[in-house]
């Protein structure tokens, strides 16, 4: 069973998922727009590992 958050944790929690899905989308459009395939790859991990953090966040307030 998860402990309850404070509102200040809830509030903290969706400022970073904000944050990570921002960077997430960010890092996606690069990925497409890059016509380097090292940097296109590499953007598609970053924007990976953002939806990841973003999905553990997520599972912190269910």
């Amino acid at each position: 069973m998860q402990p309850k958050l404070t509102a200040k944790e809830v509030d903290f929690i969706s400022d970073l998922m904000n944050l990570e899905e921002s960077v997430a989308k960010k890092a996606t459009f690069y990925s497409k727009t890059l016509t380097d395939a090292t940097l296109a790859n590499e953007m598609k991990t970053i924007a990976c590992n953002h939806a990841k953090r973003y999905a553990v966040l997520l599972g912190l307030l269910q």
